[in-house]
């Protein structure tokens, strides 16, 4: 993609995105293609999976047979080129008293997250939109499953989903025609849906961002853009050039062929061929500015080739930097007017910060032992889930909401680790016996992950560390984190579910406390809430178009402003989100009220 803009001929834009993933990318396509004159700024390097991601190589081929390293957390084929848990020169820290570390993912490049996510897409259902009226803890949305619904729609139209309907409680099904079939589960999932049957456990196909069949462009485009011939010229194009999965690669390596949704290969294209977007990559944002009135004015930002501060100016500014980065960047907007910083005046920026609550349990299944050589690649990620099937029984629990499992296991392609179960099961043997050893138990353990609701609570936020800058010379965030006994028991009961679902599958493993299963706060990078909307301008940061407050002319779009982090992932809530937004901003913009 050609779409660095030359730095030294900048003009006044209608609207600043600043960030590329999945809020940034949407609100920049649908604001572009509605005729908005856009400038995006990315905190990291340009970045093209057409070329860049490594599709058919294989372990042998990468160092250390593509084994995860500090700067390649992942492994070394993923899809995260730039960033990750630790960036060079931009430190985060914890602040004192905090019961647990932090982890804070930042990719720094084009398109985010959207680059490496696991593409799971999961609609919010009715009970997530309004969990304080059913328990009375956290917040309600100010909108309900409804008013969102059309725009899961669009959106699921816009980026492919496979799936099914399956009409179970609080797992929203999406209207005829939307989602594409799922791939077959493989053997290993079969057998756990098995024996889950009779536990009374839900196993189903899971909707996943990745194209099982072609897509029709114009056919899906006319459905989106009724009423914007060149958005159904542009977008439908550029839908049929996507090509179906081939099955071959993990997704988290990005897609050379586009079958997976990634801003960078579905948002972003439409929009650059409208002419309406300018991209700057390797821009780091500083601040937002404001005038003397209170409206903002545009960005104030760090070029990171030169060194030198720069200024982008709009008539809207939209903040889409992921959620502790958004928060960042409006706590270092502070000026007279805004002493405590940008669209704080209730307080709760950087506050109700919550990551997914995860833990994980595997076994070895004797069953799966010895089994014919055949292909399990399939998409990248397991094929089935079960969704959160305890409603009825929750005040019982122990904790207040749900959690999904993602079932992995079987014959994916062999890296570092994959025959360490020899380790246990056939210690000290070598020759032709090590090599008859390694094909029976090749394959033959299952996990489980469960992804859980975690409740906002006051014990968990960031803030800016009055003491320490970052090598661009910008204010770093510290982060206090408190897990809740819901959390603690909700991943008590994933353990004992995950070892129930293990020996029934006739194998074996041991359950851990709840404390000691769960993953470290950040681990799952599904961090929300540290912006969150609302009804009005003392209990929130924005209204349900993302509208602050405070700053008529300042939106925010990305997990910060999400009041709950429901047990469903994040990403296709935030684009259906923007999509809903950026309806609203272009209505306001032609009524010449922002």
């Amino acid at each position: 993609m050609a779409i660095l803009t030359d730095r030294k001929s900048l003009r006044e834009y209608d609207v600043i995105v600043v960030g590329s993933g999945a809020g940034g990318g949407m609100m920049a396509m649908l604001l572009s293609l509605g005729g908005a004159k856009v400038l995006m700024l990315e905190a990291g390097r340009n970045y093209d999976p057409i070329k860049e991601t490594p599709m058919f190589n294989t372990p042998e081929q990468a160092p250390l047979r593509g084994k995860g390293t500090p700067d390649r957390f992942f492994g070394h084929y993923d899809a995260t080129v730039g960033g990750g848990w630790q960036v060079p020169g931009e430190p985060y820290g914890d602040k004192q008293g905090t019961e647990e570390e932090f982890w804070w993912w930042r990719p720094r490049m084009l398109g985010g997250r959207t680059n490496h996510w696991g593409r799971i897409s999961l609609r919010f259902g009715e009970y997530d939109f309004k969990p304080k009226s059913r328990d009375g803890l956290g917040y309600d949305w100010p909108i309900s499953y409804a008013d969102l619904a059309p725009f899961y729609d669009k959106t699921e139209l816009m980026v492919g989903i496979y799936g099914s309907n399956e009409g179970l409680e609080n797992t929203p099904d999406s209207p005829a025609g939307i989602l594409q079939p799922p791939p077959k589960a493989r053997a290993g999932e079969l057998l756990a849906k098995k024996h889950c049957r009779g536990l009374n456990i839900p196993v189903i196909p899971i909707h996943r961002a990745v194209l099982s069949e072609p897509l029709n462009g114009p056919e899906r485009a006319a459905k989106l853009f009724p009423d914007n011939p060149l958005a159904r010229k542009l977008v439908g194009d550029d839908m049929t050039a996507r090509a179906a999965c081939f099955w071959a690669t993990p997704c988290g390596r990005g897609c050379s062929i586009r079958a997976n949704f990634q801003s960078t290969t579905v948002l972003l294209p439409p929009a650059l061929a409208s002419g309406n977007l300018d991209i700057i990559t390797d821009a780091m944002v500083r601040e937002v500015l404001v005038d003397a009135s209170g409206k903002a004015t545009g960005v104030h930002y760090v070029d990171k080739f030169t060194r030198v501060d720069s200024i982008a100016k709009a008539k809207i500014v939209i903040i889409s930097a992921s959620t502790c980065e958004t928060a960042r960047i409006l706590l270092n907007s502070k000026s007279a007017k805004f002493p405590n910083g940008l669209a704080n005046s209730s307080g709760h920026v950087g506050r109700n910060l919550t990551d997914s609550v995860g833990s994980s349990l595997s076994g070895h299944i004797p069953a799966m032992e010895s089994l014919p050589p055949y292909n399990e690649d399939g998409a990248g990620g397991g094929h089935v889930y079960t969704p959160w099937w305890n409603y009825k029984n929750q005040e019982k629990l122990g904790f207040a909401r749900g959690y999904h499992i993602e079932i992995g296991g079987g014959r994916g392609m062999p890296g570092i680790g994959s025959l360490g179960l020899l380790d246990t099961t056939s210690p000290g043997i070598y020759g032709r016996k090590l090599k008859d050893e390694a094909r029976r138990y090749y394959g033959a353990s299952m996990g489980f992950a469960g992804r859980g609701e975690m409740i906002p609570n006051e014990n968990c936020y960031c803030e800016i560390d009055p003491d320490r800058v970052d090598q661009w010379g910008i204010p770093i965030l510290r982060f206090h984190w408190k897990w809740s006994d819901h959390e603690i028991n909700q991943a008590t009961h994933m353990q004992n579910t995950f070892a129930e679902i293990i020996s029934s599958m006739g194998g074996k493993a041991t359950p851990r406390p709840g404390r000691e299963a769960l993953n470290k706060p950040g681990e799952i990078i599904h961090e929300a809430g540290t912006a969150i909307m609302g009804a009005d301008a003392k209990s929130s940061v924005v209204n349900s178009f993302g509208q602050t407050w405070d700053v008529k002319n300042l939106f925010l779009m990305d997990a910060s402003i999400l009041p709950s982090n429901p047990d469903k992932n994040l990403t296709l809530t935030v684009l259906a989100l923007a999509w809903r937004s950026s309806d609203y901003i272009l209505g306001e913009m032609k009524r010449g009220n922002i």
